[in-house]
């Protein structure tokens, strides 16, 4: 069954009254901005959908909590954000090294899959030498679109840091991909 467009506000009464496709709409509306933002903090695609999941989770129990004059987003975003520090706090008592993805040869040519595997390689290279809120705030304001107020409440920092961070982060990944991308063109 396909939801029609329902307002932010009109899935969560929705939901709050039982209705499990309106949270599955909820979930297809923000799962990737709710992945991109566990996947900053920690930094592994599998550790990152456990994330997600538990936020999601964390958000169907407190639906009645959420006030519906507010944005539904950064409110995910906030409950996604606490989820992935969690499980990164309860990860960190034991490591282990993901197996390698295997995918199917793609249709690309091989220099440019080779150039764009290099890129994204250096990328996340770049990314992860980034304090955690640095990541936040460039992945919250360039991939995300909020608006360095949205960030900073919720981050729970001024927006004036918000602005540095984001002015560090950027420079930071200028410097480290610079390199890369003069040999491009």
């Amino acid at each position: 069954m396909r939801i029609p467009s329902w307002s932010d506000a009109e899935l969560v009464a929705r939901a709050r009254a039982g209705d499990s496709a309106a949270f599955g709409e909820v979930v297809a509306r923000y799962g990737p901005t709710v992945r991109r933002v566990t996947r900053a903090i920690l930094r592994q695609a599998d550790d990152a959908d456990d994330a997600a999941q538990d936020a999601f989770l964390s958000a169907w129990r407190a639906l009645g909590r959420f006030d519906p004059a507010r944005p539904l987003g950064p409110w995910l975003v906030r409950i996604a954000i606490n989820a992935a520090r969690d499980l990164e706090r309860r990860r960190r008592l034991r490591s282990a090294r993901p197996l390698a993805d295997q995918e199917p040869a793609p249709d690309a040519p091989p220099d440019r899959l080779a150039n764009r595997g290099l890129l994204r390689e250096r990328l996340e290279l770049a990314l992860a030498r980034l304090p955690e809120r640095q990541r936040l705030v460039v992945l919250l304001f360039d991939a995300e679109g909020y608006a360095h107020g949205e960030i900073a409440e919720l981050l729970g920092v001024p927006a004036g840091t918000v602005r540095s961070d984001l002015f560090h982060a950027r420079r930071a990944l200028r410097e480290a991909l610079g390199p890369f991308l003069e040999g491009e063109e």
